[in-house]
């Protein structure tokens, strides 16, 4: 990836975490921390890994996207939208009765969203379905889905990993974004979850473990995920909880709450501030 490229995911990644801090300010309620923390994760996927195509959303032949952690979705919104599915205004309504937007990825009333989701550990299955349907149609797509290191501590997971290894699913690609905080507080307190590379090789993965907030890095990994033959392949992508706004990142406060008046403008300043940075590099 050129310096060009780079740059123009980081552009577009920043307008991401500007229009998840719109959304949830709007709606008054909402998941901004790890919204912020995926942001970067989905910029990447739509805008250079999956072969997907706005003014086609149901091609039977595109890749498939599973946000299995669905709360961090007003993130995924946001770059569905600078992808061009639906207008980028449309952030405004997250959450507003009968708005498209929803709390939660809806498959029946969104553009660009594959599978409902929000129950957690449940989009990881739906997921390895998805994957498991190609094989068994001879299709070429690819399946991708973002977990929660939280949504890591449901067995659900645990039982997908078992069905990708077992049948050999080399066009699935876990990633979990691994920002170390959930509701509850870290998530090393809560259930002590840790060793999440070498769990999931143990389940038959191969795996890298990456800074999921550099776009160089993220480039290797998936390249390595499409080089991987005979299973499935994961990627542990560590994080930062509020990446780009500063007194949201790394506060587990900021899980599921929204800005109000005040924090609003700070952010979207902080973020006005690094969108320029970027466009004047």
């Amino acid at each position: 990836m050129n310096s060009t490229e780079t740059l123009e995911l980081k552009r577009l990644a920043c307008k991401a975490r500007m229009g998840a801090v719109t959304g949830t300010y709007k709606a008054k309620s909402g998941h901004p921390g790890g919204s912020l923390s995926a942001a970067d994760i989905f910029t990447y996927l739509y805008f250079k890994e999956m072969r997907v195509d706005a003014k086609n959303p149901d091609d039977p032949d595109r890749d498939r996207f599973v946000l299995s952690k669905g709360h961090g979705c007003p993130s995924l919104y946001a770059v569905l939208a600078l992808k061009g599915y639906f207008p980028f205004e449309e952030l405004e309504n997250l959450r507003h009765v009968g708005a498209m937007l929803q709390g939660h990825p809806d498959m029946k009333g969104t553009p660009g969203i594959d599978m409902s989701s929000g129950s957690l550990g449940q989009g990881a299955s739906a997921a390895c379905g998805m994957a498991a349907a190609a094989k068994i149609d001879g299709k070429d797509f690819r399946v991708y889905s973002v977990l929660g290191d939280g949504e890591c501590e449901e067995g659900q997971v645990w039982e997908a990993a078992m069905f990708a290894s077992h049948y050999k699913l080399d066009n699935l690609c876990f990633i979990v974004d691994n920002n170390g905080l959930q509701i509850d507080g870290k998530v090393e307190d809560v259930a002590g979850l840790c060793m999440l590379k070498e769990k999931f090789e143990a389940f038959g993965f191969g795996a890298a473990e990456i800074d999921g907030h550099s776009f160089e890095e993220l480039e290797q990994a998936f390249n390595a995920a499409r080089e991987c033959k005979g299973k499935p392949f994961v990627i542990i992508a560590k994080t930062v909880k509020g990446k780009g706004v500063s007194f949201m990142e790394d506060q587990v406060g900021w899980h599921g709450v929204a800005p109000n008046d005040e924090q609003y403008k700070k952010a979207m300043a902080e973020l006005e501030a690094q969108l320029k940075a970027i466009e004047e590099a």
